[in-house]
């Protein structure tokens, strides 16, 4: 959820979000220009290659026309031709003659090659020229364009993976799970507005028709309460229900993950909407054929569907139907792409979750603390205080379990935040003061930077173009989770995640998520602190001072 945002009386969100309704549309110029400038490119290649064909074919026949009208001279005794040679001749005369006569009244490029043809080359190659010098500056404009887009679309993982890291790999993995459904989907914090979301909106509209049951959760309060995408999911009988976490928690349904035919799962950082395919970096994790596991998604699914009910009320304790047998205690035992693992889903809030069920914020402690040799973090927000209610109250716990990790074990520590220019400043000190702490020296490793995706002209788009991230990888285990790292994300706000431990060796998801860290990190949209004066699309810049005032 944005920095700027604020919960108020009625449980409504104040955000830009408002003035983005279902008719929306990015007025995005990059995206026309190219195409317009490679259409005129392939015209004027066109032209050219024309009109060289067109003198290449008038000299052709003004070749065979010359031949006919003066034959080659023969010896004098052989100058005398009977009436089959003559009618030969008369016929390749006339044949030369239609021929050029086709084709000035075919085309102009004929006319004009026929009356000057060396005029007629010099302005064919003209065209080639023009065309493909435009051809190759819209080759560069896009180059450039896509080093720009290479954080949003970094390469895409093998086949066989399950990780899903990039915004393409997203925008592939959801569709095919919505595409084979059979069954049912469950699937919550959805809206759309246009564009690319328009795609998986019309999708989902069309499943109820394949008698494809499909339920859909969202939070009030909400940052888009002008969309009518629920209602128009609702009128093609899809099942939509609004939990009131505002007034149940005083918070959001921050949680987003699908369940699709009781076997396969998605969980992960995007939100279903237009940002989250094409403006914003996203990572999440999708396993096919596990029912184990998408039975243990589901209890939390329906702890969202029960309390959507008009005037419900969080049950204390919660029925036995909502524990779990997979959690840190009892992970669960499958394969995964052909490598052993040991899974279990944790959620928040506490009081959204049976005694049974692993807490979100005790995974992420337990795994900070079980790291013998790295700690990787990368999450859009890392803020240890409250930031809604009891606004900038201290909670450094998990600061803290970063500290003692890095201090008393000598364990490495890397923290990636993001940066956008609606980032709130008030992370700035934080983050700061912990990367104060690096002393190699003294064998502490805390090491903070910060990654920062141009605008470039979509900075019209509200609360786009950030790391919306939120993992963590060590030595031992991987974390994949939906909330940002503050107080309010684990004490009131509704969130999911998956733990993974596996054999860290060959292509297993952990490796994988380690690769795409270690990716992030090195990118060029990764910054040190320092720096941070001269990145103007990060809200840190006008916090981080200039080198020389350091």
């Amino acid at each position: 959820m944005p920095a700027s945002s604020r919960l108020l009386d009625g449980h409504e969100l104040t955000s830009p979000y408002k003035s983005l309704h279902d008719s929306y549309v990015s007025n995005r110029r990059d995206s026309k220009c190219p195409v317009s400038a490679l259409l005129a490119a392939g015209c004027l290649l066109v032209l050219g290659i024309l009109l060289a064909v067109a003198v290449i074919e008038t000299l052709k026949n003004e070749d065979r026309i010359h031949e006919a009208l003066n034959p080659p001279q023969t010896p004098p005794c052989c100058n005398q031709s009977g009436p089959i040679e003559q009618s030969r001749h008369r016929r390749a005369v006339i044949k030369a003659a239609l021929s050029s006569r086709a084709g000035e009244h075919t085309s102009c490029f004929h006319a004009f090659a026929s009356k000057c043809p060396v005029s007629a080359l010099l302005a064919a190659g003209c065209l080639l020229v023009l065309g493909i010098l435009l051809a190759v500056a819209v080759i560069e404009t896009l180059k450039n364009e896509d080093r720009i887009h290479e954080a949003l679309n970094p390469p895409q993982t093998p086949p066989c993976s399950f990780l899903s890291s990039t915004i393409k790999n997203r925008h592939i993995a959801h569709p095919s799970l919505q595409y084979d459904a059979c069954e049912s989907i469950a699937v919550f914090e959805a809206w759309f507005l246009v564009s690319q979301g328009r795609e998986i909106l019309e999708e989902f509209k069309a499943l109820p028709s394949r008698n494809v049951s499909v339920r859909v959760v969202t939070s009030i309060p909400t940052l888009a309460p002008n969309s009518t995408d629920l209602k128009a999911l609702k009128e093609q009988g899809v099942q939509i229900r609004r939990v009131n976490f505002g007034r149940l928690t005083k918070g959001i349904l921050h949680s987003k993950f699908w369940i699709v035919d009781g076997k396969h799962v998605y969980i992960g950082s995007a939100n279903m909407d237009w940002r989250a395919l094409t403006q914003v970096k996203e990572l999440g994790v999708v396993i096919y054929n596990s029912s184990a596991l998408a039975a243990d998604l589901q209890k939390i699914f329906q702890s969202y569907w029960v309390t959507g009910r008009s005037n419900a009320s969080i049950p204390d304790p919660w029925p036995s139907d909502y524990d779990t047998d997979i959690n840190e205690e009892r992970p669960l035992l499958l394969n995964l792409s052909g490598v052993e693992s040991k899974a279990y889903i944790t959620a928040s809030p506490p009081v959204f979750c049976p005694d049974s069920r692993t807490r979100d914020l005790d995974a992420i402690l337990s795994a900070i603390r079980g790291a013998q040799d790295f700690i990787h973090v990368a999450v859009m927000e890392f803020y240890p205080a409250s930031k809604f209610f009891h606004h900038h109250g201290y909670w450094p716990v998990i600061e803290d379990a970063l500290k003692r990790s890095a201090v008393d074990r000598n364990v490495s520590v890397c923290l990636l935040v993001s940066c956008g220019r609606e980032t709130d400043p008030a992370v700035w000190p934080f983050i700061r003061s912990l990367d104060a702490l690096h002393s190699p020296s003294d064998n502490i490793n805390i090491a903070v930077r910060v990654f920062v995706i141009p605008a470039g002209n979509q900075s019209h788009i509200p609360y786009s173009r950030v790391n919306h991230n939120k993992y963590l990888v060590t030595d031992k285990v991987a974390y994949v989770g939906t909330s940002n790292w503050s107080a309010d994300y684990f004490n009131t706000t509704a969130g999911v995640a998956l733990v993974l431990s596996q054999d860290a060796s060959g292509s297993s998801f952990h490796q994988q998520l380690r690769a795409v860290f270690d990716r992030d990190w090195s990118s060029r949209y990764s910054h040190p602190l320092a720096d941070l004066h001269r990145i103007h699309d990060c809200a840190f810049s006008t916090s981080a001072p200039s080198q020389h005032e350091t």
